[in-house]
């Protein structure tokens, strides 16, 4: 429309714009509708004010562009950068998905606080204890600088604390409008009231048009039955138009395939439109997928859509077209909330919450207005807005949902009264929340529900909406109609009926969903307010205690007794499920009661009381009649008196697990403090007895404590076998109930219920109510003859019940009250005396909600010392401090009975060390509870039925032994209990209980004493005499005459026995030792024989060569391998890209860091380079780490900068020829009968896995000791005259020149992997002595002729074409110069104890160097099998040409190729192939080969590359070794022109140091390759000659190979002639410039991988930067680091696929350009490594750790993890050492994976 054209008024102008949009745009919406609803709203909201929100110039937007974005663009007033910091304003800073956020336990008031990584960074957190994790989703915010939020003030200096002092801390709810919100900004802009007016008319339309859209959409996806239904839907289109549109909703149930097919198969898509289909669908959370007006067809393709429970929905197109116009005035709002007016970047947000907070205006102005309203907000009073909005959330979609929470979120931050406002609003519809989220929402992680963890856990809002909303109320309310299945027309029953039913089959139960509504009551009854709030007012415990009572005895098991339980269900997971969210409410409940008046608390304890009464006497219908009956009494006789206790056999009735109410009455009870003698007295009672004599009689009593009784005796009853026909769930029911982490809130419960009742109650009541409950009345004494239980079951029932009673009499935790530090101190000590171990083994062993404590590790930390780990596969551990052992209980009531023997054998070795003493005896603790209500627990130790029960223990043990002459079943640990009763009985009470146990008789008139006098001298039990000593010792105390008495005196003539008991043990013991030290040796010396295959037996072959040696055994037939009968070594030849070269790219940065890097290399490689660091986690550098990141690609090595070639390796294992042929037979059937497994080897590559090791091999090599040939010793001038006048006098040998190649290298046709007259060369070879060895070497070329086919492109080497003699790859450059030249990087940097590198190198390295050789030597054999010597000397002439131009010009040889051009290495591999022996003098010429073309390779480098940014050097280092480096370096560039003029200029720019230096670096490498080949075949030639520790590495090289320095130059003519003949023939070539002269030189530095930063969390803070995928130019959802070279990859994600060749992933795709055939990835978010080799791959750990020293894979525990040194470089070395291929191998060949390795 002309601009002239328009209303004056804008909004009016929106408004028909928007009503007109659906039929004018023909219900089609597309990116250019969107951009005109922006720029309408745009145009609206600013009128005539453009200017305040863009810079003039630009006064209206470009299209598809949102204000946010533009104003950051072009940093409008201050935007894109930190806003000025503001006393008393939070950070809020609203996270997006894949932001990072950080935790920290000590700062943060709860688990909901959090910060962002500016703000993190920004604080100190050094010790805390911090945790990190990715927002999964928008709209969560940074917790900075909001008061409520922190224990301690933060001091981030971008979030000052407010300087206000009178906050109120709960204003109440008002209707009226708020306040400009939050503390006084300096940057606050005053606004025109006319613009005030338009902003606000403007978002008031907008937010009613969504409403009025939605009120027509619907709550769930669902398609009509039938077209005239599909007529009937509700819609707001006035010419009910039979337009209609299909949608397809996003969920988490199908995959991006299925859709995918769906599409093309529905829809007729193409395979890229369906897949930007699904795409769309997966981000916005749903997408139209047809529209048109035939109806039946629309209905048909919806319902087949749903038969795959796919969400789909079938409108009018108008009604859909209206949605996507809600879509983007949603995104609007959103942009509003992060835009600003002029500086001020509140008011905008000020004016969406001011209109949010508004009701819906009902004007006509809109066309349809609310004809058909579907929301009814009755029972809201004033519905705003908001409300209505909150209520309609199910109705979006996911990418408007997020918005939603992004724009409450801003909200909440503008100040503490919005945030109050928005938090009443919510709360009033808190309950229609729930009910949608229960009940109908399809997409449940992006329910509005989710926004009450961010209100709930803010103290003041909690208290707010506790108060006036009556929260708890409510979702108690809802709890309880919820689960009694009170639901109806999807909506939860409100007031629910008092009389539901529970049943825990019906779907409710079921749900998963239910869990968050428990975590919201538990947020709200958690803080401090709402907290008094309980305690005060009696409603609350009331209602709670109502709720309880649905859940009591829920879910009941009764014993199954003769046949097996029929149908095993699983309802008892969904039981323990809800019970046990409900026990973690409880236990916050209780809690509430620590600031309560005892007044408070005892009515509390009432009602708890009469509700369980209520229950338990079945007064009110909530349990079960058919399976609970009334209570009833009977008597029983113990001890001589008459008990009425409850009659119940637990063998026999129902029985559950779940006691909530008992739960929460030991939680009110815990509150010791409260019930003191003294606090009591305030409220007229005398004693705890009193609080429960109000309401319940000591029968009454008795009926609480029996349930949780009930649950004890059912446990040991499960736990001593008796249920076993109940089948698992029973089995499960038992192992949660008593779970570490989840005991203390159930089992705990029920034992401190009975602490209680020794309390309430005459202990000896007690004592015979829980003998009668376990049916061991009849065991202890009782008139009762027959026993419930035989054999083993019977003493297992009496340890159960030994051991309850050992609980109940001695753990003070709840009794004392103990303070939670006191109380993690003690689990901690407890959970770590049986022995080291990691934090996540701790955890397990200890409450939760000790662990969730914010003093947790400060408490580890004091208590024990953290192990670092050390070693790649080491984790850190956990080791408890010496002295905490005096605190350590072996009967603490957490441990099991083998627990409890391991720790007292500890504890007893520890006392021993320390007394001195045999045998000691662990006294047991004190009961330190002196005082209060529990004090009187240990009165029980003066009663008569406790003694009896010590008694019958000991007693019934000895008389059995006695009469079967063996000990009965678990006699050791009955014994070990009672024993420990007594002594706590004498450490308590000890005049009482002696007393008593003189004169109470019980068996044949015998007393405690007399019993334990037997004992002492037990033949069987001598274990126990030191305890029955001291036992007896404490009595004689007290009653000196009665233990004199009765005590047996052994005499003296008997002492000596334990002597020679003694003696006996002795002896055992130095046997054991004699054992253990030969199984050591012999340990030992397996070790050193796998490591390196019999060294002893190299030194006996070099010793005598004629002898049969033996080089070890055929791992298949286990006979020796000797020459006898052929054999092989197993080894793999890969293709490598490992090399790397000197960049020599114009790219002057990242050239000049290598180069940097080169300047800065060591003197020496051989010496260690890298200092580990001292201790983990590491000291961190924040900004080298944060420079480290910012590097491009995380510095990885470039990958087009590698040199290919094959990389030779050995696993050092022998086989016989034949067996090996066998052996590959099985492997073939192997494959067959798998058919459906991934194998480890791929046959059509020839590859096997070694039997033994499971290395991956390919080929086979020939195996043999080094030569006995010995060096020519001719001086080197001579042997130069010799060899060049026998070149003249040599005769013309044309079967050699055929061999040699055209180009006129030098090169030799046999040794080309594509030879083309190879085969028949090898077919015609006869001689039968070396056929063992050709048929070796034929294993190699068949592999490096597969490799040569397919590599081409990678190798820069001049080649014949392909058929023609010499095509391929040059197997003595690329396959043992590559292996060496990989053999010596993989050295670089590694300590060699003051020797050379070459000495590192094991037996097996040099073996594998000398069985290439012999390969290449055999290929010279086979096309020379005519002559005696096979053609060693011919092509010993030919090299010698080769080397010696100025004799050879004359020869009919013309070597047209510059030697130069050469690599000087491979002339050197060749003459070690044929003629060894000459190998000293060939090295000489090969040295200084390689420094003149290191010369030209520097010049090209130099050439491209500023000096002014690399490192200056101040002098020469090197002038004793390299001379006069001037006049060497221009000598060689003298004959060409145009090279001189730029090689001066690179002289004269970086100067002698510099040029000295990269010459060294550069020809160091030569040397040591050299060191490593000539040690190889003539060891004896070439041994490690002593030199100083300090000497340079070059020095020291030099004179191991005998070579002249180049200082000594002017004395050597010889090589002069040389030098300046290559020279010259490269000079004359370049200034032809016939060929392409370019030398590269590979890196001399030492190799590493991409640098990772140190914390893991740095790489997510810089994630836009560094984690960007290449490929499709997104912040991978999951992303991948090539380790090699740093790129990032999308790892498995829909977008970067090869669909052309096997639908492979980015990683794999990547691998192909960087590693070739390996890959090794670190990804990040599942922190892991990937491990890829030529389609297959494996996981492996992460080099992550976090503070404990443990990996956390996929930041599940969400640590902060730091970089472990010795885990990174055990990846290096694996990547060095080129293992990966085996690493996958082994992984593989270790599962049977039918799904693909990825599945692993």
């Amino acid at each position: 429309m002309h601009p002239r054209d328009r209303t004056s008024d804008p909004l009016q102008h929106l408004r028909f714009a928007l009503e007109t949009m659906p039929g004018s745009r023909k219900y089609v919406f597309t990116p250019a509708t969107r951009a005109e609803i922006l720029s309408e709203l745009y145009v609206a909201f600013w009128g005539p004010y453009a200017h305040l929100f863009l810079p003039n110039s630009n006064s209206s937007l470009p299209l598809h562009k949102t204000l946010s974005q533009v104003q950051s663009d072009l940093g409008f007033a201050g935007a894109g950068r930190a806003d000025a910091p503001v006393p008393g304003r939070s950070c809020s800073r609203i996270f997006k998905k894949g932001d990072s956020c950080f935790r920290c336990k000590d700062c943060a008031l709860d688990d909901s606080c959090v910060m962002c990584a500016n703000c993190f960074h920004a604080t100190n957190h050094s010790d805390h204890n911090v945790s990190f994790f990715i927002a999964q989703q928008p709209g969560g915010c940074c917790d900075c600088g909001d008061e409520e939020a922190w224990r301690v003030p933060l001091q981030c200096p971008s979030h000052p604390p407010s300087r206000r002092t009178d906050v109120d801390s709960t204003p109440k709810f008002s209707t009226k409008p708020l306040s400009p919100g939050g503390p006084p900004m300096q940057d606050r802009v005053s606004v025109p009231h006319e613009l005030q007016e338009t902003m606000r008319r403007t978002v008031g339309y907008a937010l009613d048009f969504v409403l009025d859209t939605l009120d027509y959409s619907p709550d769930e996806s669902s398609v009509p039955s039938n077209e005239a239904d599909l007529r009937l839907q509700p819609s707001a289109d006035p010419m009910m138009k039979d337009q209609y549109c299909v949608v397809i909703w996003n969920d988490d149930k199908h995959s991006f395939e299925e859709v995918i097919k769906l599409l093309c198969d529905m829809t007729n898509r193409t395979r890229e439109e369906a897949t930007a289909v699904a795409n769309r669908i997966d981000e916005n959370g749903r997408e139209i997928i047809d529209m048109n007006t035939n109806v039946t067809r629309l209905l048909e393709m919806a319902q087949s859509i749903t038969h795959i429970d796919l969400g789909v929905t079938i409108r009018r197109a108008y009604d859909t077209f209206r949605e996507q116009v809600s879509e983007v005035i949603i995104e609007w709002l959103l942009d509003l909330t992060r835009s600003r007016l002029g500086t001020d970047y509140m008011v905008l947000r000020e004016v969406i919450a001011a209109e949010l907070m508004s009701p819906r205006r009902r004007d006509s102005g809109s066309y349809n207005a609310n004809a058909h309203a579907i929301l009814s907000l009755k029972e809201i009073p004033n519905p705003a807005r908001l409300d209505a909005l909150f209520l309609y959330h199910t109705r979006l979609w996911k990418k408007p949902r997020l918005s939603c929470k992004e724009i409450y979120a801003s909200v909440i931050s503008l100040s503490s009264e919005h945030k109050l406002s928005l938090a009443g609003h919510f709360a009033n519809v808190y309950p229609r929340i729930i009910d949608a989220y229960l009940l109908v929402d399809r997409e449940a992680e992006t329910s509005i529900k989710y926004f009450a963890l961010q209100l709930f856990t803010v103290p003041s809002v909690a208290l707010h909406v506790v108060r006036n909303h009556k929260l708890i109320s409510r979702l108690l309310a809802i709890i309880a109609a919820f689960f009694t299945n009170q639901i109806s027309d999807k909506h939860i029953v409100y007031p629910p009926q008092a009389d539901g039913k529970l049943d825990v089959e019906s779907p409710p139960f079921k749900s998963k969903r239910f869990m968050p509504v428990f975590s919201d009551l538990r947020y709200l009854c958690h803080t401090q307010s709402v907290q008094g709030l309980i305690a005060r007012n009696r409603d609350y415990i009331m209602q709670f205690a109502k709720t309880c009572q649905l859940f009591m005895c829920v879910n009941p098991n009764k014993r199954a007794v003769t046949s097996h339980v029929e149908y095993e269900t699983d309802a008892w997971i969904s039981v323990f499920n809800v019970t046990l969210s409900l026990s973690r409410v409880i236990k916050t409940y209780g809690e509430a009661y620590s600031n309560a008046t005892p007044a408070e608390l005892v009515s509390a304890i009432g009602t708890v009381v009469h509700n369980i009464l209520a229950v338990c006497t079945l007064a009110e219908d909530r349990l079960d009649r058919e399976k609970f009956a009334p209570i009833s009494f009977h008597d029983v006789s113990f001890g001589g008196a008459i008990y009425e206790v409850i009659e119940f056999d637990v063998l026999e009735g129902w029985v559950s697990f779940h006691h909530s109410l008992h739960w929460l009455l030991a939680e009110l009870f815990k509150h010791v403090d409260l019930l003191t003698e003294q606090s009591l007295a305030k409220v007229g009672l005398r004693n705890i007895r009193d609080v429960l004599s109000q309401r319940a009689n000591d029968k009454a009593t008795l009926t609480i404590i029996d349930f949780p009784l009930r649950v004890l005796s059912m446990i040991a009853q499960i736990r001593t076998g008796l249920w076993v026909r109940n089948g698992f769930a029973i089995r499960g029911q038992l192992l949660h109930y008593r779970d570490y982490m989840l005991r203390e809130l159930c089992y705990d419960q029920d034992l401190f219920i009975l602490q209680v009742a020794l309390v309430v109650l005459d202990p000896s009541v007690v004592i015979v109510t829980i003998l009668d409950r376990f049916g061991l009345l009849g065991y202890f004494g009782s008139d009762i003859p027959q026993y419930a239980y035989e054999g083993p079951q019977l003493s297992s029932m009496v340890e159960e019940l030994l051991y309850v009673l050992i609980t109940i009499l001695t753990e003070t935790a709840n009794p004392s009250k103990m303070s939670i530090n006191d109380a993690i101190r003690r689990e901690i000590i407890h959970a770590l005396a049986m022995g080291p171990c990691s934090y996540t083994d701790l955890v397990k062993r200890v409450a939760e909600r000790l662990v969730e404590d914010v003093s947790f590790e400060r408490m580890l930390l004091e208590v024990a010392h953290f192990k670092s780990p050390e070693t790649a596969t080491e984790s850190g551990v956990y080791e408890l401090r010496d002295e905490m052992y005096d605190e350590v209980n072996p009967f603490f009531y957490h441990y099991t009975r083998n627990k409890r023997e391991e720790v007292e054998t500890v504890l007893r070795n520890r006392l021993k060390k320390k007394t001195g003493l045999a045998e000691p005896v662990i006294v047991p603790k004190p009961f330190i509870v002196t005082s209060g209500p529990f004090a009187g627990i240990t009165t029980a130790f003066e009663t008569k039925a406790l003694l009896q029960v010590m008694f019958y223990s000991i007693y019934n043990v000895l008389s059995i032994t006695t009469s079967s002459g063996s000990a009965p079943p678990s006699a050791e640990a009955i014994l070990d209990q009672a024993i420990h009763l007594v002594m706590v009985a004498l450490v308590e009470r000890a005049a009482v209980f002696s007393h008593l146990s003189t004169t109470e008789t019980f068996q044949d008139g015998q007393t405690l004493i007399d019993i334990m006098c037997t004992l002492e001298h037990h033949e069987n039990y001598k274990v126990y005499q030191p305890r029955v000593d001291w036992i007896l010792a404490q009595m004689s105390i007290h009653v000196p005459d009665a233990v004199q008495s009765r005590r047996k005196v052994i005499s003296k003539v008997d002492s000596s026995t334990p002597n020679a008991e003694e003696l006996r043990k002795k002896a055992a013991k130095a046997r054991q030792d004699a054992i253990m030290q030969q199984m050591k040796a012999q340990q030992a010396s397996f070790a050193i024989n796998f490591d390196d295959v019999d060294e002893e037996e190299d030194d006996e072959m070099e010793t005598d060569n004629n002898q049969n040696v033996s080089f070890g055994t055929c791992i298949v037939c286990q006979e020796d391998v000797d020459s006898t009968k052929p054999f092989g070594a197993l080894a793999f030849l890969q293709a490598s890209r490992f090399i790397r070269r000197h960049p020599d790219s114009s790219n002057s940065q990242s050239n000049n860091a290598y180069l940097n890097e080169v300047l800065e290399i060591s003197h020496s490689m051989d010496r260690a380079l890298d200092i580990p660091p001292s201790r983990f986690p590491p000291v961190v550098d924040e900004a080298q780490e944060r420079k480290y990141v910012s590097l491009p690609h995380f510095d990885g090595f470039p990958a087009p900068h590698t040199r290919f070639g094959l990389h030779a390796s050995f696993c050092s294992h022998m086989m016989h020829l034949d067996c090996f042929h066998q052996y590959s037979l099985s492997i073939r059937a192997r494959h067959r009968a798998q058919a459906t497994r991934n194998h480890p080897e791929t046959i059509s590559r020839k590859e096997y896995i070694c039997p033994l090791c499971k290395s991956l091999g390919n080929i086979l090599l020939p195996v043999s000791n080094p030569p006995s040939t010995s060096l020519n010793e001719t001086p080197f001038p001579d042997w130069i005259r010799t060899a060049g006048i026998n070149i003249l006098r040599s005769k013309p040998d044309p079967l050699l020149e055929s061999l040699q190649f055209r180009t006129g290298t030098g090169e030799f046709v046999f040794w080309s992997a594509q030879d083309s007259a190879y085969s028949s060369a090898v077919r015609n070879y006869e001689r039968p002595e070396g056929i063992d060895v050709v048929r070796m070497m034929e294993t190699v070329m068949v592999i490096s002729k597969s490799f040569s086919q397919q590599t081409r492109h990678l190798r820069e080497r001049p080649e014949p074409e392909q058929g023609e003699r010499g095509a391929g790859l040059y197997l003595p450059e690329e396959v043992l110069g590559y292996t060496i030249a990989a053999m010596e990087t993989a050295q670089r940097g590694v300590d060699s104890q003051g020797q050379l590198m070459v000495d590192n190198l094991s037996e097996t390295q040099m073996r594998l160097v000398r069985g290439v050789l012999s390969c290449l030597t055999a290929l010279v054999k086979i096309h020379f099998q005519g002559r005696p010597d096979e053609g060693r000397e011919a092509v010993r002439q030919a090299i010698i040409k080769r080397l010696l131009p100025e004799w050879s010009r004359t020869s009919l040889t013309s070597f047209s190729y510059p030697l130069l051009l050469r690599d000087p290495f491979t002339i050197l591999v060749e003459t070690a192939a044929v003629a060894p022996e000459i190998l000293r003098h060939v090295l000489v010429l090969a040295y200084y080969a390689c420094l003149a073309r290191t010369v030209i390779g520097l010049v090209y480098i130099l050439s491209k590359t500023r000096s002014f940014s690399t490192i200056q050097l101040s002098s020469r280092s090197y002038e004793d070794i390299f001379g006069d480096v001037r006049m060497f370096f221009m000598s060689v560039v003298r004959h060409s022109p145009v090279f001189e003029h730029t090689a001066t200029l690179a002289f004269e720019t970086f100067g002698e140091a510099r040029i000295e230096k990269l010459l060294y670096a550069h020809t160091l490498p030569f040397l040591r390759k050299a060191s490593i080949l000539c040690r190889a075949i003539l060891p004896s030639a070439f041994p490690t000659p002593l030199s100083h520790p300090d000497e340079p590495e070059y020095t020291r090289l030099l004179r191991m190979l005998g070579i002249p320095p180049l200082s000594t130059l002017p004395h050597q003519d010889t090589l002069q002639n040389a030098l300046s003949g290559w020279c010259a023939h490269y000079g004359h070539s370049h200034a032809a410039s016939q060929l392409n002269c370019g030398v590269t030189l590979d890196l001399p530095t030492v190799y590493r991988l991409a640098h990772l930063p140190l914390v893991l969390d740095d790489l997510f803070g810089q994630r836009d930067k560094a984690l960007t995928c290449l490929r499709c130019n997104t912040l991978p959802n999951d992303a991948a680091i090539c380790l090699m070279c740093g790129v990032t990859c999308c790892m498995q994600s829909n977008c970067c696929v090869d669909r052309d060749y096997g639908e492979h992933g980015e990683c794999n795709m990547h691998t192909q350009v960087c590693g070739g055939t390996i890959g090794i990835y670190f990804l990040v978010k599942r922190c892991s490594l990937l491990y890829l080799f030529a389609n297959n791959g494996t996981f492996s750990q992460s080099p992550y750790l976090d503070a404990h020293g443990e990996v956390d894979i996929s930041m599940r525990r969400g640590r902060r993890q730091f970089l472990h040194y010795a885990r990174w470089e055990e990846i290096r070395k694996n990547w060095l050492n080129h293992q990966i291929p085996t690493i996958v191998a082994r992984k593989l060949e270790s599962s049977l994976d039918a799904g693909g390795w990825e599945t692993l």
